[in-house]
C-alpha cells in the first residue's frame, strides 16, 4: 500500500474550504489532474458517486468514478476511486483543521499499484509527479477561494 500525503495552509475559514471541496461539480476548477467533472451529485454525500475525466500521462486522459465513503463536515472526507490503470484500492482523503492562518488541509492518497516488481519501480517514478499535483491542487484551491472572497 502506498500512502502519499501533502499538507498546506489555506488562508480561508474551514467552513469555506469545506464548502468548496465538498462541491463535486467544482473539482475541475482546482484539482490539478481533473479536466472535467462528467457526472456529479452536487454536495459530497456518503454513498453517492461522481465521475471525472483526468490527466493520466501527458496528453493521455482517462475516466474515473469516485464514491464518497466518509464525510464529517469541516473535518474529514474519504472517497474511493476506480478507473485508473494498474491502480486498485484507491482512496483520496481530505483532513481539515482550523489554524490561526485559516485552514490546515491535509490531502492523502492511498493505493496499491499493480504489475508486481515492475509496478514498484513505476510507482516510485510517478510519486514526485503525484505529490506535485497534490500541492498544485491545494494552491489552486487557495487561489480560487481568494478570488471568490
Amino acid at each position: 500500500m502506498t500512502v502519499i500525503t501533502e499538507t498546506a495552509v489555506i488562508p480561508a475559514p474551514v467552513e469555506r474550504v469545506w464548502e468548496v471541496i465538498s462541491a463535486t461539480n467544482r473539482y475541475a476548477e482546482w484539482v490539478a489532474v481533473c479536466r472535467e467533472v462528467t457526472d456529479h451529485h452536487g454536495e459530497a454525500t456518503v454513498g453517492k458517486s461522481y465521475s471525472e475525466r483526468n490527466v493520466l500521462l501527458g496528453p493521455l486522459t482517462n475516466r474515473s468514478t469516485w464514491t464518497v465513503l466518509e464525510s464529517t463536515p469541516t473535518s474529514r472526507r474519504v472517497d474511493a476511486g476506480t478507473g485508473f490503470p494498474f491502480i486498485k484500492d484507491l482512496t483520496s482523503a481530505f483532513y481539515l483543521r482550523p489554524v490561526p492562518e485559516g485552514t490546515e488541509l491535509t490531502y492523502e492518497v492511498t493505493y496499491v499499484f499493480g504489475l508486481g516488481r515492475i509496478g514498484e519501480f513505476v510507482d516510485k517514478a510517478q510519486q514526485p509527479g503525484q505529490r506535485h499535483a497534490m500541492r498544485e491542487s491545494m494552491a489552486n484551491l487557495a487561489e480560487l477561494l481568494r478570488s471568490e472572497a
